[in-house]
């Protein structure tokens, strides 16, 4: 999948703009602030109907103006040619247009142009908590799978419901748990189709993922995934279902203390490994960093063994933090792969000493001040 052509009007620091993308590197230079970022997170936009900078919306809206259009060409091997648009406007909300046609949701989008990114703030998925997991987790496999997705959106809103009948019933227990019955078949069979399918995606991606780690590190070191959750998991949904329905009632009366269901998907945990010592606790700020490089690293090559289509590739100031050497290595790895990738960078890199720039394959652009300008090479 690839983007050919991107339109901005009052996106972030870009009040109107317009660029024609390369069909394979696409290198983005400036100062910091100049709005190299933001032309990526448009095209995350078009990608996923949402930023990966900002938490809202109306905080990627160009100063002083009251929404944002975004509009993207794109080409692939299941659908040829189509555009995809986006509004937004305070007062009205957010809308995503498919060759001019409204999508009655917008997680309709998710997934008809697979997209990874990797930007600074990936330090989280090994440093923080394991909620920023569970939503790598969810991200990677929604992309991949639209029965998994719809099972998320479901599940979340089975959990609270659930949790407002805990939070506002005040009666004898026995017939709370006559009322929990209905939405306890519906959390158990959708929560076990969730685990299942996140337990078979892991193990799988498992070798990618070491893979990727030996060849962007240089390092002999052995890395690991461990998938915790409250049963024994397996990819077989029914196999889980009875443990759920346990767990379900060794927990019930904690539920009615806590007013909160506490048995599911939503509390999963990822622990990463090197060498058999938890990254998480032991790992230095280096490991982390190519660690989770090679997460996202691991993502694409799995995408694109997996869909028809190749992802596109984001990768935002990430080269700062590389050596030459191991930049080397990266760019050789990016030049190899056939989808299309994005590279920003403030800083000086020599991507020209890697990369032939000829104004069709591989481009390269400067942005200052909200205006870009292709560069010759």
């Amino acid at each position: 999948m690839r983007i050919t052509h991107l339109e901005l009007l009052h996106f972030r620091n870009h009040k109107k703009n317009q660029v024609d993308w390369a069909p394979h590197l696409n290198v983005i230079t400036g100062p910091n602030g100049a709005g190299k970022t933001s032309l990526i997170d448009a095209i995350h936009y078009l990608c996923m109907s949402r930023s990966f900078v900002s938490t809202s919306d109306m905080y990627v809206t160009y100063q002083g103006e009251s929404y944002f259009f975004l509009k993207g060409d794109f080409t692939g091997e299941i659908r040829s040619e189509f555009e995809v648009s986006c509004t937004y406007s305070r007062g009205e909300g957010k809308k995503i247009f498919v060759n001019d046609g409204p999508l009655d949701k917008l997680s309709d989008l998710i997934g008809m142009v697979p997209v990874v990114v990797l930007s600074p703030d990936d330090k989280k998925l090994t440093l923080e908590g394991p909620a920023e997991r569970r939503s790598f987790l969810d991200s990677f496999i929604s992309q991949i799978s639209v029965g998994y997705l719809r099972d998320l959106i479901d599940y979340r809103r089975i959990r609270k419901q659930r949790n407002t009948l805990l939070q506002d019933y005040r009666g004898p227990q026995n017939m709370l748990q006559m009322y929990l019955e209905p939405w306890n078949k519906q959390l158990v069979e959708t929560g076990s189709r969730i685990i299942a399918k996140r337990y078979e995606v892991l193990e799988n991606f498992k070798e990618y993922l070491s893979r990727d780690y030996a060849m962007i590190s240089g390092m002999n070191l052995t890395t690991g995934l461990e998938y915790q959750t409250f049963c024994e998991a397996s990819a077989d949904p029914k196999a889980i279902e009875e443990q759920y329905y346990k767990e379900l009632e060794a927990t019930f009366e904690k539920e009615v203390e806590r007013e909160q269901t506490l048995t599911g998907p939503h509390r999963d945990e990822i622990i990463f490994y090197l060498d058999d010592f938890e990254l998480r606790r032991f790992g230095s700020q280096g490991q982390h960093r190519l660690f989770a490089l090679s997460l996202k690293l691991a993502q694409l090559h799995y995408y694109s063994d997996e869909l028809d289509d190749l992802p596109i590739f984001m990768l935002d100031d990430v080269f700062g933090d590389l050596d030459l050497h191991k930049t080397g290595i990266l760019l050789k790895a990016l030049q190899e792969h056939s989808g299309q990738t994005f590279i920003t960078s403030a800083n000086p890199v020599p991507f020209e000493d890697f990369v032939t720039f000829d104004g069709n394959r591989n481009k390269f652009y400067s942005v200052v001040d909200g205006q870009i300008t292709e560069r010759d090479r």
